[in-house]
């Protein structure tokens, strides 16, 4: 451990040669070094030197663990292992001199190191940990980092809900303590959440917000860095390509400019990424080197490894197949990491449709089934269903058609499964967000109540108090009181009026969600018809198997209706029509399914033609359904059985 005490410079020549540091990197690795060294610039040199000095120079073991947690944090964006080893020292001295800041926040950031190389279930042991040493010896002022670091780690997990609401109360304990920059860093983190969650309205909220915070504050540059970063992510996931660029430039000017080479290496890959989507393969690879380039100076493996599969991948786009094999290959070749498995699975299923694309029938279908099978086993719904579409591909350029489809049939469910899920997750979060809102107002409307009862006690004592003063006192009481009893109408009626707009906000949400699934229903079920004329058209006409096997691969990406479909239709339907279905069973009380969900499409003026493709029957079939169902509801022969639904 004498080493992480050496002058910075020379400490960080030292470990890349060092005999566990090198690997397979050699001599070349000491030219690259040399090449790139002023990367590391004189002020983290001289920064590095100074706090060096000082720790040499006292024996107080509390400064001297604030000196090592400072020289970690110097370190850790730039070469995570050289922070590593100051951490680990700091954390003996702290355990050796039961210092319990130190062990807390020392533990805290072992919590942090993992998750930075995203070793998740050790990076939440260590906070765990962190945060119990820190309730039960009261270091209030390290509790606030751990909770956050908690957060995104919960937000890694895809346990968004958790990781917003934990990441809001630690924003607002910082807040409470006028601890600005850490506030603004918070409200940026709990946006990032939000758009993982898929919610970008709330995620450019949170980031404009967070900006706005962190923009009337001059110290720690990086963070606005990072706000423009997220703004940049949100752009690219929206399609404003061009917007996208402006923002990661910005970010990274800033990190190049503080020497903040794991960001900047990251920022590089984003915007590979933006170029890739532009098409333009030469830009993305010239990018995707760059982040390579500091991946490997920084020694930061998780960096390298993604930047070696976006340069793999970009080496497939631009038909480099020998190129793009090579690089996939060394890349899983190392160990795999915790939470490698959805990356492995990428490469994997790329590395097969390479070899689809050259003919390799047996190496493209080994790495396809690979993939399939990690997929399987981590339950990684999104990449099983990417993987089988490659599959698909594979078997129907090497001859088995039957064997496309079934993979494009499963993919396809896989697809519905996905997208139920996501919604069943919004709908949660909007329940619990509404629940929230529920009980915000009922308990300002209690507090309310008790500061009107409050006052009235106080005007009743006034009153016995000064009914001996005559008329002229009585008047000013009985004044007091009706101003009383004015404020307590109209705090009635404004906090009536905020839990009405709550209410009037999810039935909105529930209606717009509810025209949302019908559209839903309405177009999978036409495509399911031309799907099946399609499967005609193979079966009447072997002949036209490739053409005809295109079009169903584009037709069974479109959605499928089924129970599951129906199921969430009908739930939201209830909601927001008041209990429609009881209503009709009321007034007959034999109606069937089929009927109630033919009743409530028409409640939601569906034409015949849009019925009759959502449930898969002949137009003629509907007709006759609408005669029965008016006939078992007893309605006169002049009754309009539409007004008479759109009534209940």
């Amino acid at each position: 451990m004498d080493k992480a005490f050496m002058s910075s410079t020379f400490l960080v020549i030292f470990q890349l040669l060092n005999p566990t540091h090198m690997r397979k990197t050699g001599i070349f690795l000491f030219v690259l070094l040399l090449s790139f060294l002023p990367l590391f610039g004189q002020n983290t040199d001289q920064k590095a030197d100074s706090l060096l000095n000082l720790y040499y120079n006292t024996n107080e073991t509390e400064m001297q663990i604030d000196l090592l947690d400072e020289l970690m944090e110097l370190y850790f964006f730039q070469d995570i292992e050289i922070a590593k080893s100051y951490l680990d020292t700091l954390l003996t001295k702290a355990h050796k001199s039961n210092y319990k800041k130190g062990i807390s926040k020392g533990t805290a950031n072992l919590g942090y190191y993992y998750y930075t190389i995203e070793k998740m279930d050790s990076a939440h042991f260590y906070l765990n940990k962190a945060k119990k040493y820190a309730i039960e010896n009261k270091e209030t002022s390290v509790l606030p980092e751990i909770l956050s670091n908690l957060s995104l780690v919960q937000g890694h997990k895809g346990e968004y809900l958790q990781a917003v609401k934990l990441m809001d109360s630690v924003a607002e304990l910082y807040k409470q303590r006028k601890d600005y920059l850490n506030y603004g860093v918070s409200v940026n983190n709990s946006a990032a959440h939000y758009y993982d969650m898929g919610n970008y309205l709330e995620a450019m909220k949170g980031y404009r917000k967070a900006l706005a915070i962190i923009d009337t504050i001059d110290r720690e540059p990086y963070r606005k860095a990072d706000i423009l970063r997220n703004i940049g992510k949100l752009n690219t996931r929206q399609g404003n390509l061009s917007e996208a660029l402006d923002y990661f430039e910005q970010a990274l000017t800033t990190y190049l400019a503080i020497d903040d080479y794991t960001y900047a290496s990251s920022t590089y890959t984003d915007m590979g990424s933006v170029y890739s989507d532009l098409e333009n393969q030469e830009k993305a690879l010239e990018h995707y080197l760059k982040a390579l380039e500091i991946g490997k100076l920084t020694k930061n493996e998780s960096i390298t490894n993604i930047a070696k599969g976006n340069i793999a991948i970009a080496y497939k786009d631009t038909e480099q197949f020998d190129k793009a094999i090579a690089e996939f290959q060394e890349i899983l070749s190392t160990p795999t990491q915790d939470a490698s498995d959805i990356n492995r699975i990428i490469y994997l299923y790329h590395l097969g449709d390479t070899h689809r694309q050259i003919g390799n029938q047996e190496q493209a279908l080994t790495n396809l089934n690979k993939a399939i099978g990690l997929a399987e086993k981590g339950n990684i719904e999104n990449e099983l269903q990417n993987a089988l579409d490659f599959r698909a591909k594979a078997f129907e350029t090497f001859g088995a058609p039957q064997l496309a489809i079934t993979d494009l049939r499963r993919a396809q469910e896989l697809k519905d499964s996905i997208f139920t899920k996501e919604q069943a997750k919004q709908i949660n979060y909007l329940r619990t967000s509404f629940e929230a809102d529920k009980k915000e107002a009922a308990l300002a409307l209690q507090e309310e109540e008790i500061a009107v009862l409050n006052e009235r006690a106080k005007v009743d004592k006034l009153t016995r108090s000064l009914y001996a003063g005559g008329m002229v006192a009585f008047i000013v009481i009985s004044g007091l009181l009706y101003f009383g009893f004015r404020q307590r109408i109209k705090k009635n009626r404004i906090a009536r009026k905020k839990q009405e707009a709550i209410y009037q906000q999810e039935i909105e949400h529930k209606q717009k969600e509810l025209a949302s699934q019908t559209l839903h229903l309405v177009q999978k079920n036409t495509f399911i018809q031309e799907l099946m004329q399609n499967l005609e058209n193979v079966k009447n006409s072997p002949d036209k198997f490739k053409t005809e096997f295109r079009r169903m691969v584009m037709l069974l990406k479109k959605e499928n209706a089924s129970d599951k479909d129906w199921e969430v239709f009908k739930t939201y339907f209830s909601e927001v029509h008041n209990d429609f279905d009881q209503k009709l069973k009321t007034i007959y009380a034999e109606i069937s399914e089929k009927e109630i969900r033919l009743a409530a499409f028409l409640r939601m003026n569906l034409t015949t033609k849009e019925i009759a493709a959502t449930l898969n029957v002949l137009p003629d079939s509907i007709l006759k359904s609408k005669y029965r169902l008016k006939k078992k509801l007893g309605l006169e022969k002049e009754t309009d059985l539409n007004q008479f639904l759109n009534a209940l």
